[in-house]
């Protein structure tokens, strides 16, 4: 075990995390290949399997729970080390380290980008991922920050709201509802519906909504992404709700907004981190970035026509 590296523990955690050679490869911007040979020069370390492969899926074994949940220990102390230098250095130097549901993926690259600029030597990395990973991250402390449209309501975090996140009904512009105003909910739950995965925010929100008004929606078809949603919306294949930053990219004339009751749903983007964890001075000031920036940055975004 002694001649284990901290990259091989490195890997290693990302793939406990992550069950996937392939998505911890991604990760770390590394070849599969090297991912695996390293993978073998620490079970030959330790001395015993660490996983087992079952279907697509990598499980651990029980010492590789345990291997993995070291490794974490080890990775929190080298953070607080992190964190101890930088309070000497200010913000000159420093790394943060976000992850954000896939929809915060419009917006959260030129938040980082704005932060970036005013702090060159700062050093980031930005995970996008669904909702059920971000949480698994935050319960196991793995990242800084969070970016959620909706807290966790079984963790002990705290959320800061900095931006809106209204969502809007979206449809294909020659859609018979893009030429009608006011459309009530009933008429709305005749059509069918394109959703994310159970679980979402953002169908947890719409089916909330349909529900206080007595309601069941069964979608059509459920997407994982919502590109892949926009596709199926042009394709005439049902209407959905979405972020209006999910439509920051797109010309404005690409997807009818409809009017219709309930809509937009009123939310907001929070930053999330868990409650028992210090910030560092690099993840403190990019919240209060956040917190003064946000609103701005949104209203810019909404003249731009996203």
């Amino acid at each position: 075990m002694r001649h284990a590296t901290f990259r091989q523990l490195e890997i290693f955690e990302a793939i406990a995390r992550m069950g996937s050679f392939t998505k911890a490869a991604e990760t770390l911007y590394l070849t599969q290949p090297t991912v695996s040979m390293q993978m073998k020069k620490l079970a030959d370390s330790v001395g015993v399997p660490l996983v087992e492969q079952v279907g697509k899926r990598v499980h651990l074994t029980d010492a590789g729970r345990k291997l993995a949940q070291a490794s974490r220990e080890i990775f929190d102390i080298l953070d607080r080390f992190e964190m101890a230098v930088a309070e000497h250095q200010g913000l000159k130097k420093g790394r943060l380290r976000l992850m954000v549901i896939s929809t915060a993926s419009y917006f959260a690259p030129r938040l980082l980008g704005e932060f970036a600029k005013r702090h060159p030597g700062i050093e980031f990395s930005l995970a996008v991922t669904n909702r059920e990973r971000v949480l698994a991250s935050i319960s196991d402390k793995l990242d800084d920050l969070y970016f959620l449209g909706q807290p966790p309501e079984d963790l002990d975090v705290i959320a800061q709201p900095f931006m809106e996140n209204p969502l809007v009904l979206v449809a294909a512009p020659d859609h018979p509802l893009a030429r009608q105003s006011h459309i009530p909910l009933a008429r709305l739950a005749e059509e069918p519906w394109l959703m994310r995965e159970a679980g979402s925010g953002t169908r947890k929100a719409v089916e909330r909504l349909f529900a206080s008004h007595g309601f069941d929606l069964q979608p059509r078809m459920e997407l994982g992404s919502n590109e892949a949603i926009k596709q199926a919306i042009l394709a005439g294949l049902g209407i959905s709700a979405l972020s209006r930053h999910a439509l920051t990219l797109n010309p404005p004339d690409q997807f009818a907004i409809l009017d219709a009751e309930g809509f937009p749903i009123l939310r907001q983007w929070y930053a999330v981190f868990p409650a028992n964890r210090q910030l560092s001075v690099v993840a403190r000031a990019f919240l209060d970035f956040l917190l003064s920036h946000g609103q701005a940055y949104a209203r810019a975004s909404t003249a731009r026509g996203g």
